[in-house]
C-alpha cells in the first residue's frame, strides 16, 4: 500500500497535464476519467439546487459549495458563455444551477446554458466551477493556474478580482500564456 500511493498521485499529474494540453492516451484519458468522477462526486453538489456558503480561505473569504469546497471562475467566460467544455469540465466540474444563497453570499446569482443543455451557475456573471485538485474543504489548489486556455480563480465574496498569484499555486510552463 505504501507504493501504491505516490503512483496515484503521478496518474494525477498525468491527467491534469493531459487536460491542460490536449489529448492523451486512452490509458491515461480512462484513468483520468475515472479519477475525476470520484473527485466530482465528493466536490459537487448533488441536490436540484446548488447552496454556496462562504469560508476564509488563506487571506481572501471566497465562495464554496454547500461542502465547503472553493468556487472557481475561468477568465475566458463570458457573462454567457462558459469556455470550459468536454475535457476541460471533468477537470472543473461546472456548479450546477440554480444556485441559492448561503450566509455571507451577497453577489448576484444567476444560470447559464452550457453548450451540452446543462445549467450552470453563475456570480456576479461569471460562471462557476469546482476544481477536482481540491481533495478537501477549504482547500484552493486551482487558484490562479494557467490551465485548459486560461487562468483560474477562486471567487472572493466580494466579486472583484481575485488577489495576485501566490508563489505556492503558480504555474510555470502550463497553458497558452494569454
Amino acid at each position: 500500500m505504501r507504493n501504491f500511493k505516490p503512483a496515484a498521485v503521478s496518474l494525477g499529474a498525468v491527467a491534469v497535464m493531459a487536460a491542460a494540453f490536449g489529448s492523451a492516451s486512452p490509458a491515461i484519458s480512462a484513468a483520468a476519467s475515472s479519477t475525476s468522477v470520484a473527485a466530482q462526486s465528493s466536490a459537487s453538489s448533488t441536490a436540484s439546487t446548488t447552496t454556496l456558503m462562504t469560508r476564509k480561505i488563506g487571506s481572501v473569504t471566497a465562495v464554496t459549495n454547500a461542502k465547503g469546497f472553493t468556487v472557481y471562475s475561468f477568465a475566458p467566460d463570458t457573462s454567457s458563455k462558459s469556455n470550459c467544455n468536454g475535457s476541460c469540465a471533468q477537470f472543473w466540474p461546472p456548479v450546477k444551477g440554480p444556485a441559492k444563497a448561503g450566509p455571507g453570499v451577497t453577489g448576484k446569482l444567476g444560470t447559464i446554458k452550457r453548450s451540452d443543455g446543462s445549467t450552470q451557475a453563475t456570480y456576479n456573471g461569471h460562471p462557476l466551477y469546482t476544481y477536482i485538485g481540491d481533495k478537501k474543504p477549504g482547500q484552493a489548489t486551482g487558484n490562479n493556474l494557467n490551465l485548459s486556455g486560461g487562468v483560474w480563480y477562486e471567487v472572493p465574496v466580494s466579486g472583484k478580482a481575485a488577489a495576485a498569484p501566490r508563489s505556492s499555486h503558480s504555474s510555470s510552463g502550463g497553458g497558452y500564456g494569454y
